[in-house]
């Protein structure tokens, strides 16, 4: 899962997940960024893009260094 997260004042202000494919917004100024980010589709295929760059090309190496040291 990607999730990617933009605070103010260590106030959670947005959130994209890739499981939930858009964003969500946690503060008023949030939920207006996250309406406008999600009805602009260029930007949610780039966070949707953003879990195969990188995730799905990471998620070998990760899980076989946490295998080896258990």
């Amino acid at each position: 899962e990607f999730i990617q997260s933009s605070y103010f004042n260590k106030l959670e202000l947005t959130r994209f997940s890739s499981s939930v494919g858009k964003f969500v917004g946690f503060t008023e100024y949030g939920v207006k960024n996250a309406a406008n980010w999600n009805n602009n589709p260029s930007i949610l295929s780039n966070m949707k893009a953003q879990k195969e760059v990188y995730c799905l090309n990471n998620i070998q190496t990760d899980y076989t260094a946490a295998l080896t040291k258990s």
